[in-house]
């Protein structure tokens, strides 16, 4: 980043950057350190004595480390950025500047993550994830706390308490970690059919993202934009990856488990570590306040989206991550989001499950964060002057001066005092109501949109949502739970419920009493995701002695230049000798990787080699398995003979391409294209063992 890039909050950021890298250990008040691997003792066999201050010091700060984790979405990774609208058509929507202002590049901080899982848990279990930003304005903070699904599990906050505790680890336990595949989670789904439309989405392999880089984010709730002269417009945020939306399968997931339970938080760190800055899109959905009423559903209804067919998403900018944070904890795991963080122009609705956040939230930090100070978190803190009333309490970090924290005062000038026309008001509207514990009866339909989600998508989404629902219930023990959920399937589809029960060993249910209504949405299915570029791909080239080098050199210069990322393996590290005597580098063993790490594979020409691939069950073992997961594979020349006894079938239609006389030309073309696709999930893969 060059001076010119640097924003004030980069700036504010240097002031709390401390180089731990200097000449001497110091103490905390920058006492010189003699000895840190000693304790002060009488005598060298006798007791550490009190007056070591160093290592008290030392080992209370250690004992005292580690902070309560979050409640839920404990394990994150983040990064730095900004958000720059595209043009000023939003000012006359809206106060927020940062929406509406050409030119203007506001910081940034993202946060992804899971939900369910302790801090420990691995990247790639079947969740939600989340995707919070915080944008530091200069109106002041703004935090748009989402997910990577539209929808929510309940319509009232009330009963937040009451899923978190389901889907956690059974208390008796403690089992199972990060995972949803257990009896309490479902058994709150089947008594709660209100949840059956998020099921749906986390049953669906969006709950399995390849990368947070390929990942869509949501407001989920309906929010309003507010212009100069009070008048509200409904609002939802969409966030588009620019590298299109891509999913792990779930076999796949569990292995990559295994094999780098960070998966998802490396991806991230070492995109932006090479330059290749995650990119999105924020679009809105807006709706005039004249159509409130105008759907089939309720705008407030958390567990609702609008179709996308019914009211377009509007492109109005671009998110850049283009920063990996300086230390993890303080910047990753202190950042601090509330919903209740809003600038003018930007308000709130009466969505029952929206206003319970916005307490939530900031009863969370108080206690995460030790107190009432934890907006002075660098992390935290807004580019906007601070000037408040506000005093003393844990971790305060500014020095206030003046002598009236109060209001009104005369004695600091009435200093500081309400803002004028640049304050931040309140959408009026008018609130009239008997006080009642109801849910609204437009908040009744249980059903429809889950129905609208499985008519939109493509038979392989379909079978992948049958897989998860029969995995998921397979590992319930108590048969009622799973017959109760089924119950709740059949008035989804039908054919979807039946085709559960078969597989979790129930009875299949008789007609629905509502038939499905035939609707769907072709914007809910991943099926028509743009393939238009292979850029951070992660490319396997499996070589041995005897690799033709030129296959190699040449399609990895082609690949590269794309902006893939290729590796090559071999059975050693090192290096292993091509078929004219060239040195190719290995860039890791085989036996310590696997290919649930790679998006495609290449297998280069040279006899010699491709017979030693062929006589190594790990080489065999790592194509039959990319086949398996729908991942491109490629074979130029004698490569093609590794596919046999890897059980694969050539089918360029199907990511399978090969160049039996090693021209390039025509092969690089046809398997630039298959890596862009992602995957071939349509591929025959019965014959392939697990």
């Amino acid at each position: 980043m060059t001076g010119d890039d640097r924003t004030e909050k980069d700036r504010q950021l240097d002031a709390a950057r401390v180089d731990q890298r200097g000449s001497f250990l110091t103490t905390d008040q920058g006492i010189p350190v003699d000895d840190t691997d000693n304790s002060l003792k009488a005598g060298e066999r006798g007791p550490t004595l009190m007056e070591d201050f160093h290592f008290r010091e030392k080992i209370t700060h250690f004992d005292h480390e580690r902070i309560p984790e979050r409640v839920v979405h404990a394990r994150g990774a983040g990064a730095y950025g900004f958000f720059e609208p595209y043009d000023d058509s939003l000012a006359s929507l809206t106060r927020a500047e940062f929406l509406s202002t050409p030119g203007l590049r506001t910081p940034v901080f993202v946060r992804f993550s899971t939900v369910a899982g302790s801090r420990g848990s691995s990247d790639t279990v079947r969740d939600v994830r989340g995707f919070a930003t915080k944008f530091y304005t200069r109106q002041g903070n703004f935090d748009l706390v989402g997910n990577n699904m539209p929808v929510f599990f309940i319509q009232d906050a009330v009963k937040f308490p009451d899923f978190v505790h389901a889907v956690k680890p059974e208390p008796h336990n403690e089992i199972p970690q990060a995972s949803s595949a257990h009896d309490t989670l479902w058994d709150f789904v089947q008594l709660q059919p209100e949840t059956t439309h998020m099921m749906m989405w986390l049953m669906s392999d969006r709950a399995l993202p390849r990368s947070f880089r390929m990942m869509q984010g949501f407001g989920v709730h309906t929010f309003r934009l507010v212009d100069a002269g009070g008048r509200g417009t409904f609002v939802k945020f969409h966030w588009k990856p620019k590298l299109g939306t891509h999913s792990l399968v779930w076999d796949e997931t569990q292995k990559v488990a295994g094999k780098d339970p960070d998966f998802n938080r490396r991806d991230l760190w070492e995109a932006i570590e090479g330059g290749a800055f995650p990119e999105y899109e924020l679009g809105l959905q807006l709706v005039p306040e004249e159509d409130e009423h105008a759907f089939d559903f309720d705008l407030l209804d958390a567990t609702k989206i609008i179709p996308e067919e019914q009211v377009p998403v509007r492109p109005v900018g671009r998110l850049v991550l283009n920063r990996n944070p300086d230390n993890f904890f303080a910047e990753t795991e202190q950042i601090a989001f509330h919903l209740a963080n809003v600038v003018p122009g930007i308000d709130f609705t009466n969505d029952p499950l929206l206003q319970g956040r916005l307490f939530s939230y900031l009863d969370t930090q108080l206690i995460r964060l030790g107190g009432p100070n934890f907006p002075q978190i660098p992390v935290n803190r807004p580019i906007a002057e601070v000037h408040d009333h506000h005093r003393d309490g844990y971790h305060q970090m500014l020095i206030n001066k003046g002598r009236a924290a109060y209001h009104p005062n005369s004695l600091d000038g009435g200093m500081p005092e309400p803002a004028g026309e640049a304050a931040y008001t309140h959408y009026q509207e008018r609130v009239d109501g008997h006080k009642i514990r109801k849910r609204s009866e437009s908040f009744g339909d249980h059903y429809g949109q889950a129905t609208l989600f499985w008519n939109s998508m493509a038979d392989w989404e379909r079978e992948h949502i049958i897989a998860a629902f029969r995995f998921e219930l397979g590992k319930v023990d108590a048969r009622h739970i799973r017959e109760g959920v089924v119950h709740n399937l059949n008035e989804v589809d039908h054919d979807l419920a039946v085709s559960v029960a078969e597989g979790i060993g129930v009875d299949a249910p008789g007609q629905p009493l509502t038939a499905n209504h035939g609707r769907s949405s072709p914007a809910l299915s991943m099926d028509h995701e743009p393939a238009d570029t292979v850029a951070t791909r992660k490319i396997a080239f499996l070589v041995a002695d005897g690799v033709d080098a030129a296959h190699v050199q040449g399609v990895m210069s082609d690949l590269a230049g794309k902006g893939a990322v290729c590796e090559v393996l071999a059975a050693r590290g090192g290096a292993v000798r091509g078929a004219g005597g060239e040195e190719v580098t290995v860039t890791r063993a085989l036996p310590t990787t696997a290919s649930v790490l790679f998006d495609a594979v290449v297998v280069p020409g040279g006899e010699e080699s491709v017979r030693a691939l062929a006589e190594d069950g790990d080489a065999v073992h790592f194509v039959t398995e990319a086949y398996k997961h729908g991942k491109a594979i490629g074979a130029v020349g004698a490569g093609e003979l590794l596919l046999e006894p890897a059980r694969v079938v050539i089918n360029r239609e199907q990511g399978v391409v090969t160049s039996p006389g090693g021209d390039l030309g025509e092969f690089l073309t046809s398997f630039t294209a298959a890596v862009a696709a992602h995957r071939h999930p349509r591929r025959p893969t019965r014959q392939i063992p697990a």
